[in-house]
Order: C-alpha cells, then structure tokens, then sequence
C-alpha cells in the first residue's frame, strides 16, 4: 500500500495564537486610556506533532473541543500557516473542514461546484460536466438556482461533501460530516466513505463518532491540548477518547483483579464477574448452536448511582462486534437508584444463532455516556454445531425453487 512512500508527513507542526486580554473597541475608549497597552497571551494550539499516514490508509483524528483537531486539518489544507515545522502531502487534495469555506454565497449553487472544481484541480469542462452528478449526489436539484447563501446548513454541508467526493482527490480531509445533516444524508456518508476506503484514497477524518472511528480506521490518533496522546488501534484510540471526554473527576483508587486486562471507567461500580449460561440457566464455557442462552455480569455499587445502564459487547474470534445489548435498549425507563454497597447481577437472554468459534464478552456499567467500568474480554464461551459456516451468524431458513417452462417450449 506504501510502496511509493506515505501519502501524508507531518514533521514536527506545531501553531499558536495571540489571544488579547483586553480589546479596546472605541475611539472614545483610546482618548480616554492613551497610555493603554493592550497585552496577550500566548495559546498553544498545537504542540509539535510528527506523524505519517500510508497511501490509501483510512486515518481517524480524536479528541475534545479544543484539542487542535481542526487546527491540524487547516494547517494541512493551508488555511493556517504553520509557525514551524513541515507537512508533505502527495497528489491532489481535496478538504471539507469547515460549513460554507470555499463556498461565495452570493452565487448559485451550480456555479459554487465549478468553482469549487477548478480551485481543486480539475478543468472548467470537466468542473460543469460534473456539476449535475454533483448536484444529484447532494438531492439538490430543486434548488440549482437559488443563492447558497439562503440555503440552510443541512443543505450547505450536502453540498460541500458532494464536491469532494466529486473530484477525484488522491487525499481527503474531512472534519466533522457525520455530526451534521439527516439521518438519509449521513447514510450517504457512510455508503461513500465505504467506497472510498474500498478505492484505496487516503482519508484523514476527523470525528467524535466513536463507531465511525472503529468503521473505517486502520489507525487512528487522540490528541488533547494539542498533543498527541495516544497513536495505533481505532479501538484503543476510541476507548481514550471515551475516558477522557467523561472524565468527571479523578478516579478513585480500586483493586484491580484483572491487571492482564484493559479496563476502563472511575469504579464508581465495578463489575466482579461475568459467565455465560445455557438454556437451563447452569454457567457454561460451551454452548450448542440453535438453543437459548444468558450473557451474565455481577457488579458491586461503591457509591450511590441513579439510573446506570448495563450492557455487553460479544466479540467473535475475527473481531467482530456480533451482539451490542444494553437495558435501555427499546426506549426503556431507567434503571432505578443502586446504592453504595448493593450488588446486582444483570442478564441478556438470546437465541444462539452464533456461527461455530470462540466469542469473547466486554461487560460495562455506564452512566450518562461515562463508564463507571468497562472491562475488555473478561470472559469467553465456545459456540458448538454440527454445521459449519463461512457466516457471522448461522441464521435459519428455507430454500425454496421454482421452475418455469422456457419461452420456446411455452409456443408448443
């Protein structure tokens, strides 16, 4: 994939900004304050980062607001000049950074895309040929004519991400386009973004969509205050992300009875121990495919929590993510209030129409999109059947046949 060397070099970047502390606005305020300096401060946007992204890889950049994601994709595009360092980037680039950049809303909508097309390296033929295929993509072809500037910020983000796809960039940078538009629209996102990654371009996305991340990514990279943190598996980058975006508080110290385990979240709760049960509901490492069984955790309350969620990921032996349940799955009322000291064991009961193999189960106790504990792959189970499938799932079903005479038999 890197034959021909890496796609995007990032050699030492680093960018700062002035912040005033105090403005003087007026001219009333000047003659009255002559001998006012105003001072700054200097803000530290972006610490000095180094990295590579491969041709043709998928790359995720996470963090809080504030943490110089974007900063970092507007140096990359140009928009802000680096106070030092160097970043390479091979072939045409093609940027969806920020809602309306790029965009003169004083024009219609047909002209902004050959506009746009030009300042990305294509030709003036080829910018209007494109134009309809753009303009379809986006579902705007009632609205061809009228001023971007009257179009709602859904429509304006349909459009810019429409252009870019459309152009045929060696390398995209994106910012945030799952985080805007309908449910339709960012299906589109996602049907694209399969394809690009199918296409072999080079992506550098930037999101809070954790799944997206995990989706798409061969690697991934968490920055926080403008540092990197943390650089390699979309998984392990998300699951930084999640501790530290709800990080509340410091996190008390606990036994850990798990240390060869990753495990996250501030034990509030604390998961003791998690098994699978058969359909009689004895604990079992085996389970026959076709039969009921229970994924099962006990957890312990170290303090009061309202309404907590529970939940369990089931990992296949290819990792793949076959079973997501959680009890506010559904529209479900909350939990109730568990008090410190009160233990509860929770169960998911479901059909095991899992595919023969060996499947791995993260247990977790959360609260309002915080984890109180996550521990990874605390247990597993073996799927047993007498068939055998190329499947995730070994799901039922009837085959059935109809046959039809041929035309030329029909005629006799």
């Amino acid at each position: 994939m890197d034959a021909l060397g890496p796609a995007v070099v990032v050699d030492g970047l680093h960018k700062s900004f002035r912040l005033p502390h105090e403005r003087v606005h007026t001219l009333k305020e000047r003659v009255l304050h002559p001998l006012h300096r105003a001072t700054h401060e200097n803000f530290r946007a972006l610490h000095p980062l180094s990295f590579s992204v491969a041709e043709g890889e998928f790359f995720g950049i996470v963090g809080r607001n504030g943490s110089g994601k974007s900063t970092l994709l507007k140096c990359l595009a140009g928009i802000y000049r680096a106070d030092g360092g160097r970043a390479w980037i091979r072939g045409r680039l093609s940027t969806f950074i920020e809602l309306g950049v790029g965009f003169n809303m004083d024009l219609a909508a047909r002209d902004n895309i050959v506009l746009n097309g030009v300042m990305l390296g294509l030709s003036p033929r080829e910018a209007r040929r494109r134009a309809d295929e753009v303009i379809a993509f986006a579902g705007l072809q009632q609205f061809t004519d009228l001023k971007v500037k009257n179009y709602s910020s859904g429509m304006l983000v349909r459009l810019g991400f429409s252009v870019l796809i459309h152009v045929d960039a060696d390398v995209l940078l994106i910012d945030e386009v799952l985080a805007v538009g309908d449910a339709e629209f960012q299906q589109k996102c996602h049907d694209q973004f399969a394809a690009i990654r199918r296409a072999g371009r080079t992506v550098l996305l930037v999101t809070h969509d954790m799944a997206a991340v995990e989706r798409y990514c061969d690697r991934a990279m968490l920055l926080e205050q403008g540092e990197m943190t943390l650089l390699g598996d979309p998984h392990d980058v998300g699951m930084s992300y999640l501790q530290v975006n709800f990080e509340q508080r410091r996190p008390q110290a606990a036994p850990d009875d798990d240390p060869g385990g990753r495990r996250y979240g501030d034990r509030r709760a604390e998961i003791l121990r998690t098994w699978f049960e058969d359909a009689d509901g004895h604990p079992t490492t085996t389970l026959p495919h076709g039969r009921a069984c229970a994924l099962c955790a006990e957890a312990h309350f170290r303090e009061d929590v309202d309404d907590p969620l529970f939940g369990f990921n089931l990992h296949s032996d290819a990792d793949h993510n076959v079973l997501a349940a959680h009890s506010g799955a559904g529209g479900a009322q909350g939990s109730g209030r568990f008090r410190a000291g009160e233990h509860v064991t929770f169960r998911v009961r479901f059909d095991n129409v899992l595919a023969p193999g060996r499947y791995d189960v993260t247990p977790a106790v959360a609260q309002g999109g915080a984890w109180l504990d996550r521990r990874e792959r605390l247990a597993s189970v073996v799927v047993t059947s007498t068939q055998a499938t190329d499947a995730v799932v070994d799901l039922p079903y009837e085959v059935s046949l109809e046959r039809s005479a041929s035309s030329s038999e029909a005629l006799v």
